[in-house]
C-alpha cells in the first residue's frame, strides 16, 4: 500500500509534465531498432504503440507506413476474432431504418398499455433495449480502435464524431448512433470534408439530435443551422451573422426523417423534388422555396440543390479551412498549435478542396509536429485505448464493457456528451487530481489482471486467464529510452510485475 501511495504521489506531481526525455536509437544494419522519434510518431498517429505495430512499421519503413495510414487500402481488415464479434452483434444485421421502425413499434406498443405497472415495465424494457443497441455500437468502435490496422482512420473517426457530435440519449439516437458513426463518419474520416459534411447533414441521428426534423417552412427551427456555422464549419467569430443563420435554417427546411414505409402524398409539381434514402427524407412540401441570401450569395429557391450549393460554399470558406485545421492540430499536437502551421494546413485544405488526408500529411511532416511528439497529454479515450493496446497487443478482448465503464468514469464516455460542441481537447480538461486518481485505479486494474476483458458477455462465462507483461521486448528495445529518471526510479522499486505494470501505466511519460 505504501508503494502504491508513493506511486500515486508521483503521478500527481509529474502527470502534466510537458516534456519527455528521449534519445535517438542507434540503427543497426539488420532490422534496425525504431528510434524514440519513431515510437513517438507511431503513438501519436495511432491509438497507442504496440509490439505488432512497431514490427509493421519496421517491415515497410517510416514513409510507407505513414502513407498506408493516411491513405489505407480498401482491403484493410480487422483480425478475424475481432471481426467475428462485430458480425455477431444483433444490430450488425439490421439497417438504421429497420432498427428505427422496430423500436418505434415497440415504443408505441408500450405507450398503449393501460395498466400503470405493466406500462412502466414495458417502457423500461424499451429503454434498456435502446441502450443495448448503443452498447453494441460502442463495442464495434472499441474493437476497431484496439485492433484495426488503419489506426489513423479510427483516430479520425473519433475526432470527427466529436466534431459532429450527437448525444445518444436524445430521443431515439441510441438506435441510430452506430449507423451514424459507421456510414456518416468512418466512411469519410480521411476523405473530402465536403462529403463528410453532407453525410452528417443527411443522417437521421444528426437531424433528430439538432431538431432539423422539425424545421419546416412557416415553423423555422434554427438549432442545426446555428451549429453548422458555429461548430461544424466556419467557427465562432468568423464573420457570419445571425441573418446568415436564419437564411441557412430556411435553406434546410424540409430536410428531415420519415419512418413510414409509404412516401407522403405530394402535388405533381413537387414529386420530382422529393428525396428518400432510408430514414432520410427531403420533403419539398415542407421546404421554403423563397430566395435567400447566404454569406453574400443569392440562393434561388429550388429544393435540395440549395443545400448542396451552401455546403459547397461552406466547405470552401477560408474560415472553415482554418477552423478545421486548428482543431486537427489541437487534437494531435497541443492546446495552442503554432499559427503558422495551422495556416499551412489550411492552405493544404484549400488547395486540395478539403482533402483530409492531405491536411494531416501537412501536419505530420511539419517540424513543429516533430518537436511536439511525446508532449501531448492524453485525453481519457486515448489513455484507455493505448493502455489496453500496449497491455494485450493483438490478443483480442472478449468483453468491451470494462472499457466502456472506464471511459464513463473518466467523463469521456462514447456518445455521452450532451451538447453539440463535443468533448474538450485541451489538457486542462483532463489533468485534474480527480482524473489522475481514477486513471491510477484503471492502471491498476489493467496492470494487475484481465479486468474482465476476456470474459464474454454470457452470464455464466468465466474470465479467461490473461495477464499483461509490459516489461517486455518492446519496453527493453524502445520504450525504456523514453522514460525520465524519476519514473525509472519508481519502476525499480516495484515488488511485482503487477506493481510494475501499474506504475508504468501511471507514469507521466505514458500519459503523454
Amino acid at each position: 500500500m505504501r508503494l502504491l501511495k508513493a506511486a500515486f504521489a508521483l503521478v500527481l506531481v509529474l502527470a502534466v509534465v510537458d516534456t519527455v526525455e528521449t534519445s535517438a536509437g542507434t540503427a543497426e544494419p539488420m532490422n534496425p531498432a525504431p528510434t524514440a522519434r519513431d515510437i513517438a510518431l507511431i503513438d501519436a498517429v495511432t491509438w497507442g504503440v504496440t509490439g505488432s505495430t512497431v514490427k509493421a512499421f519496421q517491415a515497410i519503413g517510416a514513409e510507407a507506413w505513414l502513407q498506408a495510414q493516411l491513405r489505407p487500402s480498401a482491403g484493410s481488415r480487422l483480425p478475424e476474432a475481432a471481426q467475428t464479434q462485430i458480425n455477431t452483434l444483433p444490430s450488425a444485421q439490421k439497417s438504421a431504418l429497420d432498427l428505427a421502425a422496430e423500436f418505434d413499434a415497440q415504443g408505441h406498443a408500450a405507450n398503449q398499455i393501460t395498466d400503470p405497472v405493466q406500462k412502466a415495465a414495458a417502457q423500461h424494457t424499451f429503454q434498456q433495449a435502446m441502450t443495448d443497441i448503443a452498447h453494441q455500437a460502442a463495442t464495434r468502435t472499441i474493437l476497431r480502435a484496439l485492433y484495426a490496422p488503419d489506426q489513423l482512420r479510427e483516430r479520425m473517426t473519433w475526432f470527427w464524431f466529436n466534431h459532429f457530435n450527437v448525444h445518444q440519449y436524445k430521443a431515439n439516437v441510441r438506435v441510430l448512433v452506430g449507423d451514424y458513426e459507421e456510414r456518416a463518419i468512418r466512411a469519410h474520416a480521411l476523405g473530402r470534408f465536403r462529403d463528410l459534411l453532407e453525410a452528417t447533414v443527411r443522417h437521421p441521428a444528426m437531424l433528430r439530435y439538432l431538431d432539423n426534423a422539425d424545421n419546416a417552412a412557416g415553423h423555422i427551427n434554427e438549432n442545426y443551422a446555428r451549429e453548422i456555422m458555429e461548430l461544424h464549419t466556419m467557427g465562432v467569430g468568423s464573420g457570419y451573422t445571425q441573418k446568415d443563420v436564419e437564411e441557412l435554417a430556411r435553406i434546410l427546411t424540409g430536410v428531415g426523417i420519415d419512418i413510414k414505409p409509404e412516401n407522403p402524398k405530394l402535388k405533381p409539381e413537387l414529386q420530382g423534388k422529393f428525396i428518400r434514402d432510408g430514414l432520410f427524407e427531403f420533403n419539398p412540401a415542407r421546404h421554403d422555396f423563397g430566395d435567400k441570401v447566404f454569406l453574400g450569395h443569392v440562393i434561388k429557391g429550388r429544393g435540395f440543390v440549395e443545400i448542396e450549393e451552401v455546403l459547397d460554399i461552406l466547405s470552401r470558406e477560408p474560415a472553415t479551412a482554418h477552423h478545421i485545421s486548428r482543431e486537427i492540430a489541437t487534437y494531435f499536437m497541443s492546446d495552442d498549435p503554432p499559427p503558422t502551421l495551422v495556416d499551412r494546413m489550411a492552405q493544404a485544405f484549400t488547395n486540395t478542396d478539403g482533402d483530409i488526408a492531405s491536411v494531416l500529411e501537412t501536419l505530420f511532416r511539419a517540424p513543429e509536429f516533430t518537436a511536439s511528439l511525446g508532449k501531448r497529454f492524453k485525453d481519457p479515450a486515448r489513455y484507455v485505448f493505448s493502455a489496453v493496446r500496449l497491455a494485450y497487443d493483438d490478443k483480442v478482448i472478449l468483453n468491451s464493457a470494462p472499457i466502456q465503464n472506464w471511459l464513463n468514469r473518466l467523463a469521456e464516455g462514447l456518445y455521452n456528451h450532451q451538447t453539440p460542441d463535443g468533448y474538450p481537447m485541451t489538457s486542462s480538461a483532463w489533468n485534474g487530481s480527480g482524473q489522475m486518481m481514477t486513471r491510477f485505479e484503471i492502471a491498476r486494474q489493467i496492470g494487475s489482471n484481465s479486468a474482465g476483458l476476456f470474459k464474454s458477455a454470457e452470464s455464466d462465462a468465466v474470465d479467461k486467464p490473461a495477464f499483461p507483461l509490459l516489461e517486455n521486448a518492446l519496453y527493453f528495445g524502445s520504450l525504456n529510452r523514453m522514460l525520465g529518471s524519476p519514473t525509472r526510479a519508481a519502476l525499480d522499486e516495484a515488488v511485482s510485475p503487477q506493481d510494475w505494470n501499474t506504475l508504468f501505466l501511471s507514469s507521466p511519460e505514458f500519459m503523454n
